[in-house]
């Protein structure tokens, strides 16, 4: 499926994306090359990227179609726990490491803790007020609890961001948006959340990302039409210098889909963005073989281990160094791929083509 680019003002006279709040002016619609966002086969896409400082869309594609919302609430939830508690904005050390480690790390625990304490669904039902959200919901009432089966769009989703960009009081606006700025390369509960904007832009960016269905894929259920159960990867936050543009991707994936290929198709898409103010990282985009593979330090075993691959992901590589000899019953090599995005390296062996040496990607210097 794709989506061009040009035309913005044709696909926002037909949808309910309209920016009409007393403080949010309308942005123009883009105008912009021809070029096509590529939603990979099999996977059904929401896609929203503002521009802040031209004030304008420049990619959009199902701005209202809903999406449970996974981790993504965790910015309403947090949003609603400082509404009143201004003009101080002060934070209890307890609430502040909870919230800390629930933007940062993607903490459930903490989001279920506030989402008790809170009132649930009243968490949602208030920033829907407050932020003038059109197409979001909360769970629903068969899943009282479950704040991830929230209902959220790309076109909402970038309302909460604009809220908390240029109008959020300035400790909120620091608080949430500092902490998404210092993302961790995986949550809490062990998942690289480093896909989508992370793995395509450098270095400034931040993210607030939601993954849900991978452990336990199960037969497609629709409550409300919301789609429950296929798996969901969200990649939401900011690129550029001073936040200037706002990503929203979310998709749903065929079930059982694993979480390395949701995670591939999640960069792929988001590499086809128009994101004006965004680096793209350089190197090469490699796919890996394997499971469960490390990221060293250095390029032998001895190197200290940085972080695990998902199954057979697309990875950046930035150059290639000779190290220690690593042999499998199919393939050897004692060269190692720099992942920039990692700061370390992996064994060839599992890179690309599983060759001795990679080609096309220089040597490190």
């Amino acid at each position: 499926m794709t989506v061009l680019r040009g035309g913005l003002s044709a696909v926002l006279a037909g949808s309910s994306l309209i920016w009409m709040t007393a403080s949010m002016s309308p942005p123009s619609a883009a105008t912009t090359t021809a070029d096509a966002v590529v939603v990979p086969p099999g996977v059904t896409a929401g896609v929203a990227v503002f521009d802040r400082q031209a004030g304008q869309l420049t990619d959009v594609l199902n701005p209202d179609l809903q999406f449970r919302s996974a981790s993504v609430v965790k910015l309403l939830i947090v949003l609603d726990y400082l509404w009143e508690r201004g003009p101080a904005y002060d934070i209890p050390a307890a609430d502040r490491a909870r919230l800390e480690v629930m933007l940062r790390s993607s903490d459930d625990a903490a989001a279920s803790y506030y989402w008790d304490h809170l009132g649930g669904a009243q968490i949602i039902d208030r920033m829907v007020e407050r932020l003038g959200l059109t197409h979001t919901d909360g769970p629903p009432t068969t899943h009282p609890g479950f704040w991830g089966y929230a209902a959220f769009t790309a076109g909402d989703t970038v309302r909460i961001y604009r809220y908390l960009l240029d109008r959020a009081p300035a400790p909120v606006r620091s608080f949430v948006m500092g902490n998404l700025h210092q993302a961790t390369r995986y949550g809490t509960d062990g998942f690289d959340q480093y896909f989508g904007i992370a793995s395509v832009f450098d270095p400034a960016f931040s993210i607030k990302q939601g993954w849900s269905g991978f452990t336990s894929p199960t037969a497609k259920t629709k409550v409300a039409g919301v789609d429950l159960t296929s798996e969901a990867l969200h990649t939401t936050g900011t690129v550029g210098t001073d936040d200037r543009t706002i990503v929203v991707v979310y998709t749903l994936h065929p079930n059982g889909t694993s979480y390395g290929k949701a995670y591939t198709d999640v960069t792929r898409l988001t590499r086809t963005l128009n994101v004006p103010g965004g680096v793209k990282s350089p190197g090469s985009w490699l796919t890996t073989s394997g499971s469960g593979v490390r990221v060293r330090s250095a390029p032998n075993t001895s190197g200290g281990v940085l972080g695990t691959l998902p199954a057979a992901v697309d990875v950046l590589v930035g150059c290639q160094k000779k190290g220690q000899l690593i042999e499998t019953p199919t393939r050897s090599s004692d060269w190692w791929a720099y992942l920039p995005k990692y700061g370390g390296y992996v064994t060839n062996v599992y890179v690309g083509s599983g060759g001795p040496k990679l080609p096309g990607v220089p040597d490190c210097q």
